[in-house]
């Protein structure tokens, strides 16, 4: 079960109450429980999704609450199917464990912390419905992955070496291929195939046929990067290659991203790690069209740091332009790894969001240092296998999702 916020506020501040913009339920009751979207066979109600909005709000939640509800209520409902058609269904104790320690979380009780909840308007069953989704595909991702993410001793040495004492820098090259929509299952399935390519020429034939980046024109290859560079959720994916071998196709906003391991070696310099990486995005309507392609490309000859892109943005909507100082591990895998590739002030275009039809005009500003310390051998291996198992489950629920019959009623 994944935390919605970093931090929840305390029963005293909670039951102050959050002003919400939501009407009593009991006016339009009628129209609040008919089925506001249907997911297979399975429905959300209006009712279901204004409660979680104002769950979200009250959680202190990041994103519009509407929107975040709508997401987290569609792919709850697919965990929810996926572990029952497993035969997997939580027990009322084991829903009623996991809400204490959501609760906890917050330093509160379970009553406690549904008290604060209802005085805010939420009421027990969603939090009850919230808990028992993530708990179902928590116990599934156990049982359909565990097995999968076994490390072996040289494995977990091999990862140490990029987190201290010596470096590990790999040779990948890439595809990153875009998969909106109307063009995600046909995008899928060449992925599909293409992960099955040990042939370095022939991974470089589809890159240049199929890839979105800069690198396309070199067959998607890339010079030597430092392990640590890389995203978080992708150095495990990495390391379980051999040269040759490519990753199971890794689904992002709009596109699919594949990586082929050309070669792997350690040195004896320990790159720095980063407690936090800062970046621009500026996002250009026109998706990857030539004609906003050749806008960022005009944009690109004139500005040299993230601060460029104020005067750029100046007198447009205040979300075409968004600033973030993240730690690595917060930062979206795609965005993060095109950062991994840019020096500051430098610019990737490779990224689209709405459905491919905005553009990211993605410029790195910098990145924070951190001081290392010793690590522990076990906690290392359990980071690495959680990793793993995340980067899984994750993959897993795109599939459900790409599979769904999704209908907004």
């Amino acid at each position: 079960m994944q935390l919605l916020t970093t931090s929840i506020r305390k029963l005293s501040a909670l039951a102050l109450g959050v002003t919400l913009a939501f009407g009593p339920v009991t006016a339009e009751a009628q129209n609040l429980f008919a089925p506001a979207i249907r997911i297979n066979d399975s429905v959300v109600t209006a009712y279901e999704l204004q409660q979680r909005a104002r769950m979200l709000t009250v959680l202190n939640a990041p994103g519009n609450p509407q929107d975040v509800a709508r997401e987290q209520l569609i792919d709850d409902r697919l965990r929810i199917q996926a572990a029952e058609a497993a035969g997997i269904v939580p027990t009322p104790e084991e829903v009623l464990d996991g809400m204490e320690e959501f609760a906890q979380r917050a330093n509160l009780t379970r009553d406690e912390f549904i008290q604060a909840l209802e005085a805010n308007g939420v009421a027990a069953q969603t939090f009850r419905d919230f808990v028992r989704a993530g708990l179902s595909w928590r116990l599934l991702v156990q049982a359909r992955f565990t097995g999968r993410v076994n490390l072996s001793e040289a494995e977990i040495d091999r990862a140490l070496g990029a987190s201290g004492g010596s470096a590990v820098r790999v040779l990948l090259s890439e595809i990153i291929m875009p998969a909106p929509p109307p063009q995600a299952e046909a995008a899928r399935e060449r992925a599909e195939r293409i992960s099955q390519i040990t042939s370095e020429s022939e991974f470089s034939a589809q890159a240049r046929r199929y890839s979105a980046t800069a690198s396309r024109g070199a067959g998607g290859r890339l010079p030597w990067q430092n392990l640590e560079d890389l995203p978080p959720v992708l150095r495990p994916l990495v390391l379980a290659l051999a040269p040759g071998e490519v990753t199971d196709p890794i689904p992002i906003p709009n596109a699919i991203a594949l990586f082929q391991l050309r070669g792997i070696e350690e040195t004896g310099f320990t790159p720095p790690t980063y407690s936090a990486i800062e970046y621009a995005a500026y996002y250009m309507p026109g998706g990857r069209s030539d004609a906003t392609l050749a806008q960022a490309r005009v944009l690109q000859s004139k500005v040299d740091r993230c601060d460029d892109l104020y005067g750029v943005a100046k007198g447009q909507p205040e979300e075409v332009l968004e600033r973030k100082a993240l730690p690595p591990a917060e930062i979206p895998t795609d965005i993060a790894f095109e950062l991994s590739k840019l020096d500051p002030g430098e610019v990737s275009t490779a990224l689209t969001r709405s459905n491919g039809q905005t553009l990211v005009f993605l410029m790195l500003c910098g990145r924070t240092g951190e001081m290392s310390e010793d690590v522990d051998r076990d906690q290392f291996a359990l980071g690495l296998r959680n990793q793993r198992l995340q980067s899984l489950a994750e993959s897993y629920l795109s599939q459900l999702r790409a599979d769904a019959r999704i209908i907004e009623q």
